[in-house]
């Protein structure tokens, strides 16, 4: 079913551990990055390699390499929040105080963590959406403190292979027009009811 896509959704940020859980393990209140403004975006670009002959009769063609970044700005956030953005964040907290302290820098500190980012499109009309990637923020991140602005991270994800067959992207999209399974008795019923009938013919 072809739809029209509209309105933002929310992301969630969880640490990736061999394998991807189940949408609802991942879609918890702790695992919310922060709420988003301008929406988010994921962009695919293949490159190719074309070998071809000096008269143009003879070409082969090949991707040699595919790039998936998802983006998106992030409104609502914390200093837990940037150690999801950063390798090489720490994160100390003062309970006496109350005071959470963050590090970012050094290379040493690299944490060579990668991230399931996770964004949910809701749509009751259609169906929700969902695209997954693994990966991690790798164009760092901007503070502007404005006096007439709210402060947004712009994150950048890079993804990585998140399984042994190369993925990059899973979307997964709700259509309510696909049609049913058969079960076994109905398939059954309809392949004697599909020879009776070449019988008769």
């Amino acid at each position: 079913m072809e739809r029209i896509v509209l309105g933002s959704g929310q992301i969630y940020v969880k640490e990736f551990v061999d394998t991807i859980p189940q949408d609802s393990e991942i879609e918890q209140d702790e695992n919310l990055l922060g709420f988003i403004q301008g929406g988010a975006s994921v962009t695919y670009t293949p490159s190719f390699y074309e070998a071809k002959d000096d008269l143009g009769l003879a070409s082969k063609k090949f991707i040699t390499e595919e790039v998936v970044t998802l983006k998106s700005g992030i409104m609502t956030w914390s200093g837990n929040t940037l150690q999801k953005l950063s390798s090489t964040a720490r994160i100390e907290e003062d309970k006496a105080t109350k005071t959470r302290t963050v590090k970012v820098g050094g290379t040493s500190n690299y944490d060579r963590k990668k991230y399931i980012i996770h964004f949910v499109h809701k749509d009751e009309a259609d169906g929700d959406i969902r695209v997954t990637i693994v990966g991690s923020n790798e164009a760092g991140f901007e503070l502007a403190f404005a006096k007439d602005k709210e402060t947004v991270i712009n994150a950048e994800f890079k993804a990585q292979p998140c399984d042994n067959e190369g993925t990059l992207i899973i979307f997964k999209e709700v259509d309510k027009t696909i049609p049913d399974e058969l079960s076994e008795l109905e398939v059954s019923e309809k392949e004697v009811k599909s020879k009776k009938k070449g019988s008769e013919d």
